[in-house]
């Protein structure tokens, strides 16, 4: 019944922003970068995500995918999630509109510290980007949770629950399944967490792919497309 109330209480409140947002957007997106950072991530692979977002900001395709938007701008944010109460913003809301400030959200992105390491929570992941929405400094055309991980939820509410509210109320869900230790995650992910208006998932055999799948979608997401085949997209990249 908690989870019931809470999860209608922000729903009501995500539907007033959506209605606000769709009158007059500032940014073509508000982006929520959900990263797992639970404990079966090791050091290494943590750097690889990490380092991954931070070298997408960087690249220039992306760049001129935000400026192709009606406004040539987005909204993008960062949160670790792992255990119930383990989900952190570790870098907030912050406008990229361009190269300088493409490169200043890279730069917070690898001055961040890991926040956490425990179970995988992934209902409550996406109640705390959830959360993040009210928080926006600025209406956005598009709200899209970009949630990435390598395992199953184990703790937590039911991610289709949340995913569910969050679809209800206009937020686009969006996986990138690590498949290194779950090689069925991906029909996981595609069956329970993806949901939304052109909600879309990317699948990865390991965390070294990381990095270039997250260009891959991101590219997507920013320009409200779904990526070509997982093949297709690793061998651009290269």
């Amino acid at each position: 019944m908690l989870l019931v109330r809470r999860a209608a209480a922000l729903a009501l409140l995500l539907s007033l922003l959506a209605a606000t947002s769709a009158r007059a957007a500032a940014v073509d997106l508000a982006l929520v970068l959900a990263v797992d950072v639970s404990e079966s991530v090791d050091a290494e692979e943590y750097e690889l995500q990490h380092e991954g977002i931070a070298r997408a900001f960087e690249s220039a395709p992306l760049i001129a995918a935000i400026n192709g938007g009606a406004n040539g701008a987005i909204e993008v944010l960062v949160l670790e999630w792992s255990d119930r109460d383990k989900q952190v913003v570790t870098v907030d809301w912050t406008r990229v509109s361009d190269k300088a400030s493409a490169t200043a959200f890279a730069t917070k992105v690898r001055a961040s510290r890991r926040s956490s390491n425990g179970l995988t929570a992934i209902g409550d992941a996406l109640f705390a980007a959830q959360a993040a929405f009210l928080n926006l400094p600025e209406p956005a055309g598009r709200r899209v949770v970009d949630l990435s991980g390598d395992g199953m939820a184990n703790i937590g509410p039911p991610p289709q629950q949340v995913r569910d509210v969050l679809v209800a109320a206009g937020v686009t869900i969006n996986g990138l399944a690590i498949l290194k230790t779950e090689p069925w995650l991906d029909g996981y992910y595609d069956q329970y967490v993806v949901g939304g208006p052109g909600g879309f998932l990317v699948q990865v055999d390991d965390f070294p792919s990381f990095a270039a799948a997250i260009q891959q979608k991101l590219l997507a997401e920013i320009a409200a497309t779904r990526p070509g085949s997982r093949a297709a997209a690793l061998r651009q990249m290269q």
